[in-house]
């Protein structure tokens, strides 16, 4: 008798396979479907651009000597190393004192319409303009946290980070119920700057970021275009196409804090005052890094305490990479590099450094959290402001694929 033929042989080959089919269709079909990790975009992108909006709030009466023409670093040598490396900057179209200041003034609004999540699509791309702008026309002004701001706000161009904790996700459920006057304007005025931009020819090596820019301003054209007049298939597969773009860009963040801590602490652990637990000690000792010289003696003054918090530095940043797979160790060791973090902000005097790098931690923290801390924000925001109208209560990002969409948002 053939084998193939009794009850028992095929039929349970196929049984074994399907569930990791299942599981596979479950997979994609979450990834194309689903812009993930929606509470977690938002805190990057509210973190992020609040960082970026304090530093230039502080920085502002000397951003003419840190980034303008009255600085150390002359136009003209800017001009010579943006030849050289091809870096994006607009400053350097002009060294006019005004278009300083108006560049000045964009990256500072756009940094408050990213945080409230106005029109977030517009503004994640003004906001990556004024970053790389601003960083790219002064190179040695900057630390490790401008480093990773000037990353991150590549990487949230390309992300959904405004579905939760923003303007947008309370005007969506009204968007599709009239015009986009706001959109269509916000579309044209952009468009008519990147014809002038393109005009100005390949000055300061900006035309691969130009192309990429074109890039998004005709994908937007084509979404509102497609939502208005082809709600059908055309409109699912454009929502799928943005749906992988921001999983990816989401995983590219993940991936780069990751890199961040695993690449400082394997140098840390190559270095001999790391090695003999000493290393947090000759920080606490520089002027320029003791804003409170009372607690960083008072630290420096403690050598178990110096030994417990290098060698624990280490080892966190380290491990952490490996951690991602266990929730409880992983929340634990996020938890203990915020406070490593904010410590750094107080006793070290790095503030800025400190915001950015808690702004990048927070794309692994909990769901849960994130819905609880929300929520206590606005059972705050209500007993403060008693007299206004309470929100909805879920705040749950839309995944209906046919949800209404503006020109630029």
């Amino acid at each position: 008798m053939n084998p193939t033929s009794t009850s028992g042989t095929v039929p349970s080959a196929g049984t074994r396979r399907e569930p990791a089919d299942r599981r596979l269709a479950r997979a994609v079909q979450r990834v194309t479907a689903t812009a993930l990790g929606p509470y977690q975009t938002a805190i990057v992108r509210i973190g992020f651009a609040g960082a970026w909006l304090l530093f230039l709030l502080r920085e502002f009466p000397h951003r003419r000597e840190l980034y303008g023409p009255e600085g150390p670093w002359s136009w003209e040598m800017g001009q010579q190393l943006i030849a050289n490396n091809h870096s994006f900057t607009v400053l350097m179209w002009s060294d006019s004192l005004v278009w300083f200041e108006i560049v000045y003034a964009v990256a500072m609004l756009s940094s408050v319409g990213l945080l409230i999540g106005w029109r977030t699509r517009t503004m994640s791309v003004l906001f990556m303009i004024g970053v790389l702008s601003l960083q790219n026309r002064s190179i040695f002004m900057g630390d490790g946290g401008d480093n990773v701001v000037h990353l991150m706000a590549i990487y949230l161009v390309l992300t959904r980070c405004g579905q939760v904790w923003s303007l947008d996700a309370r005007r969506a459920p009204r968007a599709g119920s009239r015009g986009d006057a706001i959109g269509v304007a916000l579309w044209t005025a952009l468009g008519s700057g990147m014809v002038a931009a393109t005009l100005l020819g390949d000055r300061s090596g900006e035309t691969w970021l130009l192309w990429f820019l074109w890039l998004l301003w005709a994908a937007q054209g084509l979404w509102w275009v497609v939502c208005r007049y082809a709600p059908g298939e055309p409109r699912v597969l454009l929502d799928v196409l943005a749906n992988l773009a921001h999983n990816a860009a989401l995983f590219v963040i993940m991936a780069e804090v990751c890199f961040i801590y695993a690449t400082a602490g394997w140098y840390k652990i190559q270095g001999s005052r790391w090695q003999d637990g000493t290393a947090l000690y000759y920080p606490l000792k520089l002027d320029y890094f003791t804003p409170w010289p009372f607690f960083s003696d008072l630290l420096a003054n403690s050598g178990v305490v110096v030994l417990l918090l290098t060698y624990g530095t280490v080892v966190v940043q380290v491990a952490f990479p490996f951690t991602l797979f266990n929730r409880r160790v992983k929340n634990v060791l996020l938890v203990a590099m915020m406070l490593e973090h904010a410590g750094i902000a107080v006793l070290l005097g790095l503030p800025f450094f400190s915001l950015a790098m808690i702004a990048a931690d927070a794309v692994f923290l909990p769901t849960v959290f994130l819905v609880w801390l929300g929520a206590r924000v606005r059972l705050g925001r209500d007993r403060l402001l008693p007299g206004r109208r309470r929100p909805e209560p879920d705040d749950r990002p839309a995944t209906d694929a046919r949800a209404p969409r503006t020109l630029v948002g």
